[in-house]
């Protein structure tokens, strides 16, 4: 059995009134610590020390093995690299071959943040940086390149401890 009340045309309107009213009175009167929000320009929010803000990349510990690129499912990744050789250390040894960084660039754009890159690099040459401070104003100059990338290693935490 529904109620005459719960008929009448604009009682939907009238609760969402009394709602955003209570809401309204509540804001008001509440201090301002108890707020959610934050005035972003003017007070940057202190991320938690393992936020995902950025990906920084280390390239002493990149061995090209393009794990991370194959494995992005966005294809946001771009490498290349050449090998070079490197004499040996002792008369008569073998002639070691190293893999070279020549470009890694990251197109944030295109990356979706789900961290599947950090995850598979077997040599931790990828991290996660808390810096969220990374936008532009064009769309293009959303890639950045590895020297970027580097920039970006020295905000990395330390990993906690276990």
């Amino acid at each position: 059995m529904t109620s005459r009340l719960s008929t009448m045309p604009g009682i939907g309107l009238a609760k969402g009134m009394v709602v955003t009213f209570k809401t309204m009175v509540k804001t008001i009167f509440l201090p301002k610590k108890y707020l959610n929000t934050v005035n972003y320009p003017v007070v940057k929010e202190t991320p938690v020390p393992r936020a995902r803000g950025v990906i920084a990349l280390d390239q002493e510990a990149c061995t090209v093995c393009m794990l991370c690129a194959r494995n992005c499912p966005d294809w946001c990744i771009y490498i290349e690299g050449h090998k070079e050789e490197k004499q040996p250390d002792k008369p008569g040894g073998r002639i070691k071959v190293r893999a070279t960084l020549d470009r890694f660039d990251i197109d944030y754009a295109l990356c979706m943040y789900c961290g599947i890159c950090v995850e598979v690099c077997p040599f931790d040459a990828l991290f996660w940086s808390p810096d969220y401070e990374y936008s532009e104003q064009a769309m293009g100059k959303m890639m950045h390149d590895m020297d970027r990338l580097q920039d970006w290693l020295t905000t990395v935490p330390p990993p906690p401890e276990t």
